[in-house]
């Protein structure tokens, strides 16, 4: 049945009129028929009255028409009319009224349709969080000097009769509306001017009483009865916001508006799209329906957008082809807002209702052409090609010229990019868009090139975090007369000139700022803050109509329409899925409010083949191969689920990656390895991720080239040329702007600054990221000084804000006045803007550079704009042009820990070009010190370059948390150059005094620095020299002469034959490259030793020979054979294993014995070396791994090794073969076999063997000289001297003379008998210099000579041997007692080490010649040395391994050097004791000093000649400094303006009292002409006795004893408490204490991250509205017209309401407790390091528990889930810990064998997965023989990954061979770890805590 209308008599067109715009939709489609309520309108005569069912209401002429709103009763299904009945019983019943349901415009829509049925004017305001209470009641506004009130909405709706409607009272901030309580409850409200609003029925009571004139005096205002409130919320806590204020609450009545029932929904968008199947239409409401269920929101899928189905049908209807589930993912981009679950729920729905159909192929669709609609007045015809047919459609269209698609030169085209704008050209038709895409991929290109092709002017808006509703919409400004006014924002003028809005950043901006936009987006109106009002075009236009207003009289009421193609296009950051608020990846920004604003559109990342058109469509000329090598890494990066990798990419931007294209291009030769590094900062990434990048770059073949060794610089003809790039110097107006700043330049320094330069003239704008201190300000400096540019510099702060950036507003006169910032002047006059410390300041207030940077255009505070292009700017009001020249130059710290900015690179990094800053390298440091100091001794720069160099390879990789710079390093220089005498041991405290306070910090300190050499703590009294012991006097002991009769006896002639040798090989074996952490052991004190190093070999090795040649050292071990090589200050180890070569060596077959010769030039690097046993003689290149073999006799084949009898066995040895390679340097060396009667001698460089055959057979042979070598015979020991031809050649083979040597005692009786023939163990085969000799023998002599050691003799001299026939005179230093006849009978430990005693001579005699120190040293065995001369009586001698006894032939001195004991030695003992008799090896170093290396593989360098000793006390004294214990005085010079009278004695006090000053007592102090000390003029000083009495330092230093033993005594006393109040026993404790010292120092950082973390958290924000605090410059007007709520404090920031809880993080430790850790524990500790691991895990994290929940699993043979430590009991104290570990050493011991590795991995990833966290964590500790499983590492790699919620890291404890790095290899780059030494563990643990789990807390 119709609706009836009655009509009273005159029927005015104007009523038809009304009636057709309020039911002509009721009654469309035959009239809806409704069984139950209808909606009439009477008119009778008394009045209209609207009837809705049986109420009526009686409708009164408005006072404002133009108030109420019209046009928004369209159809009004049944539901809506219940609802609009419900309102009109409240209404009668003068209730307010609170409509509450989900997002959406239904409920505005319903409130604006009640209205306009009853006619009433309407205050509309949205709430924001940035509402006050002013906004509601009153504001000030300034008009001629004056402060007014102007009523706000509240206040007209109360005094006029209107109804406020409030929308959005979840987001109003908590104490803003209780404002309204009184007026919604009783109707009254005292407002700031002094009226107070009086409720209607008092008032009225009152003015019976009373007249209005007195009511009026008493300033009391009426409330009309018709004035209601009808607020619009959304229910809390379901969604997000603020839940209602209880008593706000009680005064509402509330109805729920929940989305129309199914029914009405259907009918509704059936009428919409006429042209779709009934039975889609039906199947999209369902799925609209179903995500909008309780069921669903259960899932945490946020509210389908159901309002937004309307526009979405319009598309369908105009193209019914389109896939349904592509248009379900514009209303619901379902993959971008949900994490898997719930993705593949919303499939499930989808498949449900037959819409899964975008499974098959998208409709391919491409815009064919725009262009003007002819009758259609702004918009245009868009014609596409969707599946093959053309449709065509209007859309709205700007008012500039259209551009046909791809006509742009900048925009080239993909095929996903004009697929996209087809999407976007179909979306654009019905609703605004939102483009979701990571940063850099295009999404302004697109927005800019989409606005062309339509014709649009663009607004782009930047929208940054602390935005405020007023930033959006309007802010306040001054008039030049000093009037408050309100200046429209760019979105509203972009809204009333019908331009397309581009909100960029949307998900920067907080969602309750965004609600302000709703009405706008929803209904195209809006609310100003000034009353003006933004209507929608139709609305505007039928206002108009009905009211027969002008626009001019329109405008006059502040009413406007919005220009009906005014378009929105928001921007945004895909979310991040389950992220909290305020987590650093970002938020879950897009919640169900924002889902039903806009139409989304995803920016998918483009295809490699794309991306390669576009890069070669922009930068034509790359290099091709460049271009695809780096898409090849970027993909590669893109597409691994691996988080670590993700980041990267998202470094690599398309953005960054068109940079780096365009630099290749300019720049073709540059490595891309250095591109990329730059381009992610690779510096500055974690040690994870770094590991990622290398490995991603290494699997892309993406070779990093070295650095050149040389930069220069120059200046000419107004060029600058830094390396290779070249730019003009600029000519400056402004020069006093120009930096001047002292420089040295530094290789680094000028290639960042060449880098710089090359960006520069591309015209980017730079980013410099590093540490403190490493040049970053200077490098700038120095860089605008060179191209003469001159700066503007903005510091930045945590305070800074956007307004601070841009303008300084400030108050002259009552008008605001805005400042230009440097920002602004730098824009206008081309200057270079340096802003400084960019990660102090918020991201969100420096991402309003990227507008800047990236289009060039940004709007200030006070209206004006910056413009890039001077075109645009003709004729624009406002405008500053931005001058071509200016560029920005932006300085930040490093992200992360210790700086704890912000991450400025992360937010920004890809609009600027990055370069990384970093301390020079130690070459380049060091030159630039020698700048600075250059007087400072080289030896002390380079220990500094040293020290701090590995302060930093520390901080980087994590172990202190301070990263030192070169700015600290460059203090210290300045203070040793201005202060020589100050040690450098004091000096470097000024750095690290800080850190004096932190024991575990002081400790890494020292170390470092003692390793270095600097002696800080050193005392200069602590010189531990050995003591010197007088020598015998030197007696001349007999005579040799060389007998060179014609007796056929005595002179022999040799025979020699001459061969090439044969070679075989060559074979190459890896040379590896062990670091050598080098020790400097003149630390904190001084001694003869100067270094140490640990040789890397395993402990069973047996060390078998050292040599020298120059400065490398050579060690050779035979247990495998290993050659090692070493520079003295060389930073590795390079070690070549021969155990290919030398195949087994079992004990009890064959040991080898191994000797080395280093060759001389030309065959520098290069070894020989000789294996006794079998005579194997190896030619060795340490260069390439080229390994030789050289056959001496063809007819030698190796020993067979059934002999039992080996050199080692307890029989009776058998002659090995020897070398002697005195003369190795001339690249000849000579064989012989012990009793043999040959002599091999090989001369490499020919490749030839000379055999010589002699008549005797040999003991041993001594190279005197080239020429002359002497022979012992073999059982009579009877000396030869064998003479040969300097140059043996093939033709005549040389003869060889021996002559025997007859040996005579003098001729006094005593001395040496004939029968008592020297055996010399050791002789020299050059002489000692003259002046030598003469020292040794006290007597002037010039001579041959050669220096000769054996058993008997300190050293012997035998002058005018070889080259004198005269009888040589034999000189000797006598033993005390033959060494020979000492017993080996030792005692203590050395014997049990030993096992049983030494048999036989050992292989090495240990004694080596120094010539120009005139001292011959030898290492002895303790057993050996004079104790008890060297060592007092009461002073246990140390335990040792050996001394070295230094014969100084100068000083006549001997001294005993201790050796310290090894650290390890072999179990080998018998066999090392025929090594040597000692246990250390030694050879010369150099000229004046010895090393020594142990059995252990201790290398020590030992200086032993005094002159360089002395010189090297002094240097050491100088570091220590002096002024340590001396008194310092303090002297003031005064002038005391009397002159000096002639000096005179002055009196004498016969009392001799102290005097000071006053010229008269002799022996005072400071005073005038009389003698005493410190005045001025006496004649000389006089110290008359006053003696000051001094502690000494030590003195001071020393605590009394008595005090210390209360300390300590306090501390056990506390501790034992402790133990008793925990229950552990003492043993128990120190067990613990074992494992919790091991990791001490990487809990303490750990913990120290982790505070200052929680600290960085907990930082305060600034709150705003305050009532005081600072001034906020934003409300600078406010407080002109004097409001209160002005000000801004720092203060805790409550989370936001209705954000997610900060879960914490979740983390397991999976620890291996396998059978196989028990069993190896022995070999390299795993169980114990696991246990370390586990332990640092507990300690760090205790206390943490509210951040990080953690469990501890052990996985076994017995089964994978081993409940070590349960996430809800961790250990509290150390016993509980201890337990832990008790149970993981027990189990490991009693488990099955066999391996759970994977399954622990996988079932732990899956459980965790399952849980609620932040992040997931899970630690592996296994040590992996996964290959003897059989488990592929490809299968781990793939369980690691499983998962990507779960971060997964293994760490594999060393195992056999190189297993474990080829297990490295195929596992994920970052993901897993190889210890091979188990001391890494807890340091891998802690990486991985600091790069993970800490990036973000």
């Amino acid at each position: 049945m119709h609706s009836q209308i009655l009509c009273s008599g005159t029927a005015a067109a104007v009523a038809a009129r009304r009636m057709r715009n309020v039911l002509g939709a009721v009654l469309g489609r035959d009239g809806w028929m409704w069984r139950t309520h209808e909606v009439k309108l009477l008119n009778t005569s008394s009045g209209d009255t609207v009837k809705i069912g049986e109420i009526s209401y009686k409708l009164k002429t408005p006072r404002n028409p133009e108030l109420v709103p019209v046009n928004t009763v369209y159809s009004l299904p049944q539901t809506v009319v219940q609802h609009l009945r419900w309102i009109m019983q409240k209404d009668l019943l003068g209730q307010d009224v609170f409509l509450i349901g989900p997002p959406g415009p239904l409920r505005r829509s319903i409130a604006m349709q009640y209205l306009e049925l009853t006619k009433r004017e309407v205050e509309y305001v949205a709430l924001s969080r940035d509402t006050t209470e002013t906004d509601l009641k009153q504001r000030r506004e300034i008009r001629s000097g004056t402060a007014f009130y102007i009523d706000q909405c509240a206040v007209r709706a109360a005094t006029q009769g209107r109804v406020l409607v409030l929308e959005g009272l979840e987001k109003a901030e908590r104490n803003v509306l209780p404002v309204l309580n009184n007026l919604l409850e009783n109707r009254e409200m005292q407002l700031e001017d002094g009226r107070f609003l009086m409720s209607y029925q008092r008032y009225d009571k009152l003015l019976q009483e009373h007249t209005k004139e007195e009511l009026d005096s008493w300033k009391i205002v009426r409330v009309s009865e018709d004035f209601r409130v009808i607020a619009l919320g959304l229910p809390v806590p379901k969604y997000k916001g603020n839940p209602l204020d209880p008593p706000l609450r009680s005064r509402f009545q509330a109805r729920d508006v929940y989305y129309l029932p199914f029914k009405d929904q259907l009918e509704l968008l059936y009428t919409v799209g006429p042209n779709i199947a009934a039975e889609r239409v039906s199947q999209l409401l369902s799925l609209a329906t179903t995500l909008c269920s309780q069921e669903s929101s259960n899932l945490g899928l946020p509210d389908f957008p159901v309002d937004n189905l309307l526009p979405a049908l319009h598309v369908l209807n105009t193209l019914p082809m389109l896939s349904s589930q592509q248009l379900v993912q514009r209303l619901y981009p379902y993959n971008s807002i949900l994490g898997k679950d719930g993705r593949t729920a919303v499939e499930g729905v989808l498949s449900r209702f037959e819409l899964l159909d975008g499974r098959r192929k998208l409709a391919p669709s491409a815009i064919l052409s725009v262009s003007r609609t002819k009758d259609l007045e702004g918009h245009a015809d868009v014609a596409l090609l969707v599946a093959d047919k053309d449709v065509t459609f209007q859309v709205p269209a700007g008012i500039k010229e259209l551009h046909p698609p791809n006509s742009s030169p900048t925009f080239i085209s993909t095929p996903s990019h004009s697929q996209l704008m087809a999407e976007m050209m179909q979306s654009h038709m019905v609703k605004d868009i939102c483009l979701i895409g990571a940063k850099g991929c295009g999404k302004s290109v697109i927005a800019r090139e989409f606005a062309e092709m339509l014709g649009y002017s663009i607004e782009p808006v930047m929208l940054y975090q602390d935005m405020t509703a007023r930033d959006l919409l309007q802010q306040r400004c001054t008039l030049p007369n000093g009037d408050t006014a309100w200046r429209p924002s760019p979105l509203v003028t972009a809204a009333i000139e019908g331009k397309l809005l581009v909100l960029d950043g949307i998900h920067r901006v907080n969602l309750g700022t965004l609600a302000v936009l709703s009405r706008l987006l929803h209904d195209r109106e809006l609310d100003l803050y000034d009353g003006t009002r933004l209507l929608r075009w139709d609305r505007y236009q039928t206002l108009k109509e009905q009211l027969q207003f002008t626009d001019q009289q329109l405008q006059e009421r502040s009413i406007f329409p919005i220009h009906p193609s005014f378009r929105v296009l928001a921007l945004a950051e895909p979310p991040v899925v389950g992220a909290s608020t305020n987590s650093s990846r970002g938020q879950q920004w897009l919640g169900p409010e924002l889902l039903t604003m806009f139409l989304y559109h995803t920016v998918s990342p483009m295809a490699r083949a794309e991306e390669m058109k576009l890069i070669q469509g922009l930068t034509p000329n790359v290099p091709k191969e460049a271009a695809e090598q780096l898409l090849h890494l970027t993909h590669s990066l893109r597409k691994t689920n691996d988080a670590t990798a993700q980041s990267l990419a998202s470094s690599l931007s398309t953005r960054q990656l068109l940079r780096i294209c365009r630099r290749l291009s300019q720049y073709p030769e540059e490595s891309i390895a250095h591109a990329v590094n730059k381009a992610c900062l690779s510096r500055f990434l974690p040690s994870l991720a770094r590991a990622s990048l290398d490995k991603s770059l290494a699997n892309c073949s993406i070779p990093d080239t070295p650095d050149p060794a040389e930069h220069t610089r120059s200046v000419k003809d107004g060029v600058l040329t830094i390396g290779s790039v070249s730019a003009p110097v600029y000519d400056a107006n402004e020069k006093m702007k120009v930096p001047d700043v002292l420089f040295y330049d530094n290789l680094q320094h000028m290639m960042v600054m060449e880098d710089m330069l090359k960006d520069f003239l591309l015209g980017e704008h730079l980013l410099l990221v590093g540490n403190q201190g490493v040049g970053k300000n200077k490098i700038v400096d120095r860089f605008l000084h060179l191209l003469n540019r001159p700066r503007e510099y903005l510091q930045l702060h945590r305070d800074t804000t956007v307004q601070t950036l841009t303008l300084q507003p400030s108050v002259r006169d009552g008008i605001i006045m805005y400042e230009d910032s440097p920002l602004v002047k730098a824009v206008k006059l081309g200057h270079i803007l340096v802003i400084d410390e960019a990660d102090k300041a918020p991201t969100n207030v420096t991402c309003i550079l990227k507008a800047l940077v990236e289009s060039g255009e940004m709007i200030l505070a006070d209206g004006r704009r910056i413009i890039s292009d001077p075109r645009e700017a003709e004729g624009r009001p406002n405008t500053i042009v931005m001058h071509p020249d200016f560029r920005m130059l932006v300085l930040a710290n490093r992200p992360g820990f210790p700086f704890l900015g912000n991450d400025f690179f992360g937010a920004l990094g890809d609009i600027f070009s990055c370069h990384a800053v970093d301390n020079p390298k130690p070459q380049a440091e060091l030159a630039m010190l020698k700048q600075y100091g250059p007087n400072v001794p080289d030896a002390t720069l380079q220990k500094l370059v040293a020290a701090f160099g590995e302060l930093r390879s520390m901080a980087d990789q994590g172990t202190i948390t301070y990263p030192y710079s070169t700015r600290e390093v460059v203090n210290i220089v300045k203070h040793l150059q201005k202060f020589p005498d100050e040690g450098l041991a004091n000096v470097v405290r000024n750095v690290f005094d800080f850190d004096s306070y932190n024991k575990d910090m002081r400790e890494v300190l020292i170390e470092a620095l003692h390793k270095h050499g600097i002696p800080i703590g050193a005392k200069p009294s602590s010189v531990k020299l050995a003591k010197e012991l007088p020598l015998p006097e030197v007696k001349m002991t007999g005579y040799w002469t060389v007998n060179q009769g014609g007796n056929a006896r005595r002179k022999l002639l040799c025979p020699s034959e001459t061969r090439p040798i044969d070679i075989k090989g060559p074979v190459f074996l890896r040379v590896q490259s062990y670091p050598c952490n080098r020790q400097e052991s003149r630390a904190l004190s001084f001694s003869e030793e100067k270094a140490h190093w640990q040789i890397p070999m395993n402990e069973v090795n047996i060390i078998c020979d050292v040599t020298t040649k120059d400065d490398v050292v050579y060690v050779a071990t035979c247990n495998p054979v290993c050659l090692y090589s070493m520079k003295e200050r060389g930073e590795t180890i390079q070690c070549m294993e021969l155990y290919d070569v030398f195949p087994r060596t079992i004990s009890g077959v064959w040991q080898p014995f191994v000797t080395v010769a280093p060759l001389g030039s030309p065959l520098d690097g290069q070894v020989v070396l000789h294996e006794e046993q079998s005579n194997t003689v190896l030619h060795l290149d340490m260069v390439t791994g080229a390994v030789r073999r050289l056959m001496l006799s063809p007819d030698t084949d190796p020993p067979a090794a059934t002999k039992a009898s080996s050199w080692w066995s307890s029989k009776e040895p058998q002659g090995g073969h020897k070398m002697c390679h005195d003369f190795a340097h001339k690249n000849w060396l000579l064989f012989y076999k012990e009793d043999g009667n040959q002599l091999e001698v090989l001369d490499v460089l020919e490749g030839r063997v000379h055999s010589i055959s002699l008549p005797i057979n040999l003991k041993s042979v001594f190279l005197v000289a080239e020429d002359r070598w002497l022979l012992l015979e073999s059982n009579t020991n009877k000396k030869f001297l064998l003479t040969k031809p300097m140059h043996m050649n093939a033709e005549d083979s040389g003869v060889c003379q021996l002559h025997s040597i007859s040996e005579d005692s003098v001729s006094t009786g005593h001395g040496a008998s004939s029968a008592e023939v020297s055996v010399p163990q050791m002789l020299s085969c050059e002489q000692l210099p003259n002046e030598n000799l003469s020292a040794a023998l006290d007597q002037n002599i010039v001579s041959p000579n050669r220096i000769l050691a054996d058993t008997g003799s300190f050293a012997r001299v035998v002058v005018g041997f070889p080259d004198l026939v005269s009888p040589n005179e034999v000189y000797s230093f006598k033993r005390p007692v033959d060494l020979s006849v000492m017993k080996s009978a030792e005692t203590g430990a050395h014997m049990f080490l030993r096992g049983g005693l030494r048999s036989g001579a050992a292989k090495q005699e240990n004694c080596v010649s120094l010539l120009s120190a005139n001292q011959v040293v030898r290492a002895l065995p303790p057993n050996k040395v004079p104790l008890k001369e060297v060592y007092p009586k009461d002073v246990t001698p140390p335990m040792t391994a050996a001394y070295l006894e230094v014969t100084d032939l100068n000083s006549k001195k001997v001294k005993y050097i201790p050796v310290p004991r090894s650290m390890m030695v072999s179990p080998y003992t018998s066999w090392l004791s025929k090594v040597s008799e000692s246990d250390v090896l030694i050879a010369a170093l150099g000229s004046g000093g010895v090393v020594t290396v142990d059995m252990g593989g201790y290398v020590r360098l030992w200086e032993t000649g005094l002159d360089t000793l002395q010189r090297s006390l002094m240097e050491w004294r100088n570091m220590i400094g002096t002024e340590d214990g001396r008194p310092l005085q303090i002297t003031i010079q005064r002038d005391s303006g009397l002159d000096v009278s002639a000096p005179k004695h002055g009196k004498f006090d016969p009392n001799n009292a102290p005097h000071v000053g006053g010229n008269q007592w002799a022996g005072g102090t400071g005073g005038r002409d009389t003698a005493g000390l410190g005045g001025k003029g006496g004649p000389y000083r006089l110290d008359a006795g006053h003696k000051v009495y001094q502690v000494s330092q030590a003195e001071k230093d020393a605590v009394p004893e008595e005090v210390r033993r209360a300390a300590r005594e306090m501390g056990e006393k506390a501790f034992k408490e402790r133990l008793k109040e925990i229950d552990m026993s003492e043993y128990d404790a120190a067990t613990y204490e074992r494992f919790s010292n091991a990791v001490r120092r990487q809990v303490q950082s750990l913990r120290i991250i982790l505070d200052s973390l929680q600290a960085k958290g907990k930082e305060r924000q600034w709150l705003k509205n305050q009532a005081l605090g600072e001034l906020d410059d934003a409300k600078i007007i406010d407080g002109l017209t004097g409001e209160k709520a002005i000000y801004k404090r720092r203060g805790e920031l409550d989370p936001e309401p209705g954000s997610p809880q900060q879960k914490p993080k979740r983390l397991r430790v999976l620890a291996d407790v396998s059978g196989s850790m028990y069993r190896f524990n022995g070999v390299d500790g795993r169980l114990e390091r696991s246990m370390e691991a586990v332990c640092m895990v507990m300690e760090a994290l205790e206390s943490y528990e509210h951040k990080f929940k953690y469990d501890i699993i052990g996985h076994s043979g017995d089964g994978y889930d081993i409940e070590l430590v349960r996430v809800d009991k961790v250990p509290k104290n150390n016993k509980q810990r201890l337990k832990v570990l008790k149970t993981m050493h027990a189990h490991s011991q009693f488990c099955m064998s066999g391996d759970y590795t994977l399954e622990g991995t996988e079932a732990s990833i899956k459980e965790l997965a399952r849980e609620e966290a932040d992040e997931h964590f899970v630690m592996v500790l296994s040590d992996a023989n996964l290959e003897r499983y059989g488990i592929r590492p490809e299968r781990f790699a793939q369980a690691l990954t499983s998962d990507p919620q779960v971060n997964a890291f293994a760490i594999f404890i060393g195992s056999l061979g190189d297993q474990a790095e080829r297990l490295q290899k195929t596992l994920p780059a970052g993901r897993s770890f190889v210890a091979m030494d188990t001391k890494q563990i807890p340091q891998i643990l802690q990486q991985i805590f600091t790069s993970t789990m800490l990036a973000s807390v």
